[in-house]
Formats: structure tokens, sequence, C-alpha cells
């Protein structure tokens, strides 16, 4: 448990981690705001987390750019930097620094070299720390709920599980000016990137299920950064039906705007699969890192996680889009006749 002696303490979390990662911990970021109304809270995280700690700044105040350590792959190591960090963080002299990164078996020696009043998070059995600020690390518990057992165990009550992804008005007027459609047709989104290029999905599946969206009256609309540009045309180019590609065209922002209008995400397991559990748009993940538990969406109702690493079966996957679009038409029937799905020349034909 942790207590303070000030009104306004100053905590900071360690998590430099990606989008995904960070979404997941905004369940247990809204119920640490809620427990310290006034503490400045400070993120120390990758330097792409200033957009996140701007969209979610009624959580977190500010980040302070996490420089590196041996071990943590997500950035680059270097001594005189880790050394300036050493001296800039002591002298911020936290009143608690809560570790959110993982187990701890790398991370808690890091920080405990950071000299913070307090030192909570995570640990594991053969690395342990303080008992009373620290919870074993939880290994098959999906992402939130592990971040909410460590506020629990610290005296912080939760405030749901449910995810958040505020969009600006600015990011929906953005979205419009480029996809006018949004309001006025019904569209499936295909996002069939991911950052780790070992985790993606063959394209040609994802072209077979877009084809069968686009069939059946759905504008189909590929998203991607300007990375993934290169899957997104080859993924196009495999198609039969038309498609609208915004890849490299939108915003974070906009993509989660069109994400919650959309009726449906077809994704890997990835951030945008995190931005429709907060959206609540019902959604087909393919998780390829055999990790459903941990990173699925907890309502499993809206959203479909298939574990390809367990049985790599496309036509498994086709009939639960089957299913999902029947359910939104409300016409089972009508979607029982297609038959069998069999390989085409330029891919999988259904019917």
């Amino acid at each position: 448990m942790i207590q303070f002696n000030e009104e306004q303490p100053k905590i900071a979390l360690f998590r430099a981690l990606q989008l995904g990662d960070m979404l997941c911990a905004v369940p247990a970021l809204r119920a640490l705001r809620h427990a310290f109304p006034k503490a400045e809270i400070t993120l120390i995280g990758l330097p792409w987390a200033h957009s996140f700690v701007d969209r979610f700044n009624k959580y977190v105040d500010r980040l302070i750019v996490f420089p590196g350590y041996p071990g943590l792959p997500e950035q680059s190591f270097s001594q005189p930097e880790w050394d300036e960090f050493i001296t800039r963080m002591q002298k911020e002299e936290f009143d608690c620094i809560l570790q959110m990164q993982g187990n701890g078996t790398i991370v808690n020696e890091m920080l405990q070299q950071l000299q913070p009043k307090q030192l909570a998070g995570f640990h594991r059995y053969d690395s342990r720390m303080n008992e009373e600020t620290f919870v074993e690390y939880p290994e098959r518990e999906n992402e939130i709920n592990r971040h909410l057992l460590l506020m629990q165990h610290l005296g912080i009550p939760g405030f749901g599980t449910q995810l958040e992804f505020p969009v600006s008005e600015q990011e929906e007027i953005g979205l419009l000016q480029i996809a006018p459609f949004v309001h006025q047709e019904k569209y499936v989104i295909v996002h069939p990137g991911s950052r780790d290029t070992s985790w993606q999905w063959p394209p040609l599946y994802f072209a077979a299920l877009a084809d069968f969206c686009a069939s059946h009256g759905y504008r189909v609309v590929l998203t991607g950064t300007t990375d993934e540009t290169y899957i997104t045309d080859y993924l196009a180019d495999l198609m039969q039906q038309p498609v609208t590609n915004l890849a490299g065209k939108t915003s974070l922002g906009m993509v989660a705007a069109l994400i919650e209008h959309a009726q449906l995400l077809i994704a890997n397991c990835t951030g945008v699969s995190q931005i429709a559990a907060a959206t609540k748009t019902p959604s087909l993940i393919i998780s390829m890192d055999g990790e459903p538990h941990r990173w699925g969406p907890l309502n499993r109702q809206l959203h479909h996680v298939y574990d390809w690493t367990r049985k790599r079966s496309f036509t498994d996957v086709y009939h639960k889009l089957v299913e999902m679009l029947s359910l939104k038409e409300r016409s089972v029937h009508a979607l029982s006749r297609f038959g069998p799905v069999q390989l085409g020349e330029r891919g999988f034909i259904i019917g």
C-alpha cells in the first residue's frame, strides 16, 4: 500500500512501451487519478508518448522521455544519456515511482537508481521486492486487469475496465475531409499491419475477408501508417472488389474516429484492436503472438479474437466473419447460401 504525507504528491509511472500497451494501462491510470486527484502524475516513457500524454491529460500531467537501458529493446542505450537521466530523476524527488513495465527482473533494480521516496509495482519470485508495495507479476492475466490488480494491492480502488480513446473535434473534422462517407455508408475497416512484421496475418487472407465484406454491401477501408502503405497497396491489388485505401493519410486520432463509426474492424492484435475496445466497435482480431489472453479485448461478445498460433485455419476465421456480419445485419438466412472457400487465381473466392 502506498501512502503520502503531501496533499499533492509527485507520482511517476514507468511504462516505456507502445500504443497498445499504453491503452491497456488507461483503466489503472484512471483509478490512480481518482485516488490522488491533486497529484502531479508523470509518465516515464518513449518519445512518441508526448501525444499519449496530450490525449490523456486528465490522467497524466507530463512526460519524461526514457533514454533506454540494457536489456530493454524499445530504446537504444547510451551511458552518458543514462547518467544524465539519473541525475535529473534524483533531483525530481518523486514521492513514488510505479513500475508498470513488466515483471521487474530488469527494471526494478534500474528504478532503484533513481532514488524515489517509494518504489512500487510488479516483482517476480526470483527477484522479490518490498511485499507491501510490490505484487507478484500475474503472468496469465489480461493486461488491463493486471494493472488494476496492482492498483488494488496499493489500496487504490478501480473505476472499471473500459478503455478510452478521446477524439478531438478537429480530428473528426479532419476525417470528414478525406472520408466524407463515414456518416453516410456502412463500412468495414481492414488494418493489416503491425509493428512487428512477424505478427502480420498474410495479406491474401485479409484480402479474401475484405472482398467478402465488399460483396455484401460494405465499403472496405484500409488503414495503416505511412510505413505500412506497402502492405495495404499489396492487399488492395489482391482484392477483386473496390476498396478505399486511407493508409498514410490519417492521424492516429482520425483512425480512432474512423474505427468509432465503423461496423467492424478486422486486424491483427495491435493498437487498433485496443482502440476498437475503447470505441466499442465490433472487431475480428487475429492474434499472431500466442497471447490473446493478455492482449485481446476483454469483451469477447463484441470482439472475437482468433489465436492463429494454435490453429491456422482461414476457414474458421471466414466462418466467424460470416457469423459476425449475419448478426450485424440480422440476416443469418441470407448469408447461409454462400458456400465453401476456394483459392482462385488472385486469392480466395467465396461461394
